[in-house]
C-alpha cells in the first residue's frame, strides 16, 4: 500500500484514522490534566485571604443525564454558585455546597475566606435593625 495512484491508502482505518484519533484524545486528556495541575499548584502558592465581602448573586446549574440502561431513568445533579463583591468592587464567584447555598441570601455581609480560586468559607455578620 504505497502512495501510488490508489487513494484508498489515505482512508485506511487501522493504519491512519485510529492512530490519529488516539493521538488527539491523548492530547486532550494531557492538556486537561495539565490545566488542572497548574490551577492546583497556583492555588497552593496563593495566600489564604479573609476579607470583607457581600453576596451579590446566587445561581444554580442543573444537569440531567439520561442513563443508558433504561430510557426511562435519568440522573440529575445540581451545582451551586455564590458571587461575592469585595470592598474594591471586584466580584468573585465560587462553587459551594447545597447547605451553604441554602443558608445564604443576596445582600449578606461578612468575611470571605479563599485561596486563589479555592473557596474556604463565608462567615456572615448578623444585621441588626435599628428601626422600631
Amino acid at each position: 500500500m504505497g502512495m501510488g495512484s490508489d487513494p484508498s491508502w489515505m482512508f485506511d482505518l487501522t493504519g491512519t484514522v485510529i492512530p490519529i484519533f488516539l493521538v488527539v484524545m491523548i492530547g486532550i486528556v494531557a492538556v486537561t490534566a495539565g490545566r488542572g495541575l497548574f490551577q492546583w499548584s497556583r492555588n497552593n502558592s496563593s495566600p489564604l485571604l479573609t476579607i470583607p465581602a457581600r453576596i451579590v448573586s446566587k445561581r444554580s446549574e442543573v444537569r440531567q443525564q439520561q442513563l443508558q440502561d433504561d430510557s426511562q431513568s435519568s440522573r440529575t445533579s445540581t451545582t451551586y454558585y455564590l458571587t461575592y463583591e469585595l470592598q474594591d468592587g471586584e466580584r468573585m464567584e465560587f462553587k459551594v455546597d447545597g447547605s451553604e447555598f441554602g443558608m445564604s441570601a443576596e445582600g449578606d455581609r461578612g468575611l470571605l475566606t479563599y485561596q486563589g480560586t479555592r473557596y474556604h468559607g463565608f462567615q456572615r455578620h448578623p444585621n441588626y435593625s435599628t428601626a422600631e
